[in-house]
C-alpha cells in the first residue's frame, strides 16, 4: 500500500479549497479533517517539512500538480484547477502582499535574547542534541571608537563537551588537537526585510569573523521567493547562518540557511574584542574555566527560560501555540 505523502495530504486539501494557500494553511486545514494523522513523521514541524516539498516539486517537476500563486506569502493551488483563479481572487491575493509587514513588532530586539538562548540550547535541528550556553554582549559596556561600530555580536555561544565526555579524553584532546571547543556569535534583529538585509548581513560578516560559527538571526523575515533567494546566495558565499525565531510557535524556530564552519579561529579579533567589551572578556574567562573545572557553571551564562512560552505571552505580548 503506498505511504500517504505531505503531497497527498496537499492534494487532498487542495481539492477543496476555493482560493490558494500558504502551507501553513494547507497543514492546518489537513489537521481540522484529521488528515495529517496519516502522515508518517516524527518531525517536530511537519509543516515546514511539507512546505519544502511544495516549493521543490513546483519549482524542479515540471509536470507538477501544483501552483504557486504568488511571492509574500506563496500561496499553492492545483494545476488543474488554474481557471478557476478569477481576476477577484488574485487581486486579493496581490493587496494581501501588499499589506503583508506593516504591522511592526511592540517588543524591542533585546526581548529576543531569551528565545534564541532557549533555540539554540533545546532545537536538535541547531544543537544537534549538544548543550550550548549563550551571553548577552551589551554594546553599551564597549570602549567605542570609530573602528569598533561592527565589531560587537549582540550575543556569543559556546560548547563543551564536558558532559559528554570523559575528564580524561578532554584532557587528552587538550594534548593533541584541541578542537572540542565550539563558539558562535549571533547578530539579532526584529525583522529583517528588503530595507535592511545587506546591511544586517554584512553586520553580521563583520561580528563573527572571530567565531566558528556566525548567525543573523530574525523573528520576522519576508516571506518572498526573490528575496529568500538573495538571503541563500548571501549565506553561501559569505558562511553566515541565518535562523528564524518564531515567537507564537517557538519550537517551530528553524535554521533557514546553516552556517559554513570554521576551523581556525580569529585571534586578532577576539583580543580586541576583549580590550574593547568586558562581557566578551568575561564570557572567555567563564568558559576557560569551565574547561578547566570540566564543569559547565551556567549562571554565568544566559538564563535559559524553563518556562519560555511564558516568557514569550508576558514579555513579547504574543500569543503562543500550544
Amino acid at each position: 500500500m503506498p505511504v500517504y505523502s505531505f503531497l497527498d495530504l496537499a492534494c487532498d486539501v487542495l481539492k477543496t479549497s476555493p482560493i490558494p494557500l500558504t502551507y501553513q494553511e494547507i497543514w492546518q486545514l489537513g489537521s481540522d479533517n484529521e488528515l495529517t494523522a496519516k502522515i508518517r513523521t516524527s518531525g517536530k514541524t511537519p509543516w515546514a517539512s511539507m512546505g519544502a516539498q511544495l516549493y521543490v516539486d513546483v519549482r524542479d517537476n515540471k509536470q507538477s500538480q501544483f501552483i504557486k500563486v504568488g511571492k509574500r506569502p506563496a500561496r499553492f493551488f492545483l494545476a488543474e484547477r488554474e481557471q478557476e483563479l478569477t481576476a477577484d481572487v488574485i487581486t486579493g491575493i496581490e493587496k494581501e502582499e501588499q499589506n503583508t509587514g506593516s504591522a511592526k513588532p511592540k517588543y524591542h530586539e533585546r526581548d529576543l535574547h531569551p528565545l534564541l538562548t532557549y533555540f539554540v540550547y533545546s532545537n536538535p535541528s541547531f544543537n544537534r542534541g549538544r548543550p550550548i550556553y549563550t551571553k548577552t554582549i551589551f554594546h553599551e559596556k564597549s570602549r567605542k571608537n570609530g573602528y569598533n561600530e561592527w565589531i560587537h555580536p549582540d550575543m556569543v555561544g559556546f560548547y563543551l563537551p564536558v558532559e559528554d565526555w570523559k575528564a580524561e579524553v578532554i584532557e587528552f584532546n587538550r594534548l593533541s588537537d584541541n578542537n572540542s571547543l565550539r563558539l558562535y556569535s549571533f547578530e539579532l534583529k526584529k525583522s529583517l526585510d528588503q530595507s535592511n538585509y545587506r546591511e544586517s548581513f554584512f553586520q553580521a560578516v563583520s561580528n563573527s569573523s572571530w567565531a566558528h560559527e556566525g548567525y543573523l538571526v530574525a523573528a520576522n523575515i519576508l516571506q518572498n521567493d526573490d528575496f529568500l533567494s538573495e538571503l541563500d546566495r548571501l549565506a553561501s558565499s559569505f558562511g553566515i547562518g541565518i535562523i528564524q525565531l518564531d515567537p507564537a510557535d517557538i519550537d517551530a524556530s528553524s535554521i533557514l540557511y546553516p552556517a559554513r564552519r570554521r576551523e581556525i579561529l580569529d585571534w586578532e579579533t577576539i583580543n580586541k574584542l576583549c580590550e574593547q567589551n568586558r562581557d566578551f572578556e568575561k564570557f572567555l574567562q567563564d568558559v576557560k574555566i569551565d574547561y578547566e573545572s570540566k564543569r559547565i557553571h551556567g549562571q554565568e551564562y544566559d538564563e535559559v527560560h524553563r518556562e519560555i512560552k511564558s516568557f514569550i505571552r508576558s514579555k513579547l505580548q504574543i500569543d503562543v501555540q500550544e
